[in-house]
């Protein structure tokens, strides 16, 4: 090992030691490392990792305007009422500009962002599809490993597609809100299913009550489990409510725990996870080798003679880039 990398690994130790004792700045660090992919992303997840594994991770999905980053804010409060450290992770619409996050979560989180025992990252989607960042599980690991008892991930908020977030979470609670087609949306069962929590946020509106019985017929229709799904109303605005949702967010941990459902889905999400990231290799290596003979550039134009079909051509390439 040259002089160079013993001072890089040595400065990664350096960041993790600080980030494993709670300096904010040293957690910030080590995100961007993971968020932008750098070589010493290895080295921190690799030291970060034994860390992890005791904080409760709630995610938060929902229609645009449904108030997601208001009432993220409340929990956040509320948690910290109850003396937990709250790490929050707020994927924001990619800006066109620089790539980066728009950071309007943040900004409507201002009333926390000085709590020393509160971190708030806003990540950019860059692209990603299904409401989070790509590398928004290694983040969350980070906040975990760094003593955050709670981690939230609040969600872009792209509609039905944004059902990622269940995979990444213990807890998620599914945001609805009066006056926004939502009894057309209940109809779509498809986000219904990933809910452990229904909130009704703006609960002050008119169609509260309609919507309710909208989402409890859904909720009858839906295969029975053991765990109830409770619909709970709230004016995050007003703070009103916030208290229940804690509440039923510890209980649903709690359930999960003593029924044997915890060990399950971290083992499906760990599963999930790495198989994306199998994908995501094998992707990244195709398209590094795009230009060598056989590459990606050489089966495109074969396709398009019609001389190699679509499996034949898939084998090839993975043939080159799995040794």
């Amino acid at each position: 090992m040259s002089l160079t990398e013993e001072s890089v690994n040595a400065g990664v130790q350096e960041w993790v030691r600080r980030g494993l004792a709670g300096e904010r700045r040293a957690m910030a660090r080590l995100i961007t490392i993971i968020e932008n992919r750098l070589p010493e992303a290895a080295q921190v997840m690799r030291e970060i990792t034994p860390h992890t594994g005791a904080a409760h991770i709630i995610g938060i999905t929902g229609a645009p305007g449904s108030g997601k980053s208001t009432l993220t804010n409340e929990l956040i409060q509320e948690f910290r009422r109850r003396n937990r450290k709250v790490g929050v992770v707020a994927i924001d619409p990619t800006s066109t500009l620089t790539g980066g996050a728009v950071l309007g979560d943040r900004i409507r989180m201002l009333d926390n962002y000085h709590d020393p025992e509160v971190f708030i990252r806003s990540m950019a989607t860059r692209g990603q599809l299904g409401g989070l960042a790509a590398m928004t599980n290694d983040v969350v690991r980070i906040l975990d490993g760094c003593g955050k008892e709670v981690v939230i991930v609040e969600t872009v908020g792209v509609g039905q597609d944004e059902v990622d977030v269940a995979r990444a979470a213990h807890t998620t609670i599914l945001v609805e809100v009066p006056g926004m087609g939502d009894d057309i949306q209940a109809i779509k069962a498809g986000v219904l299913e990933i809910a452990d929590l229904l909130v009704i946020n703006k609960a002050d509106r008119d169609g509260v009550e309609r919507l309710n019985l909208y989402l409890q017929a859904m909720l009858n229709l839906a295969p029975k489990k053991e765990w109830h799904v409770p619909i709970l109303k709230t004016i995050a605005a007003q703070r009103q409510g916030i208290d229940k949702v804690v509440d039923q967010t510890e209980q649903h941990l709690a359930y999960l725990k003593q029924s044997g459902e915890y060990e399950k889905r971290e083992h499906t999400r760990l599963r999930d996870e790495l198989l994306a990231r199998v994908r995501e290799e094998v992707s990244r290596r195709v398209i590094r080798q795009e230009y060598s003979p056989d590459g990606l550039q050489e089966m495109l134009k074969c396709l398009e003679e019609r001389t190699l079909n679509l499996h034949e051509a898939a084998n090839l390439l993975l043939k080159q880039v799995i040794v």
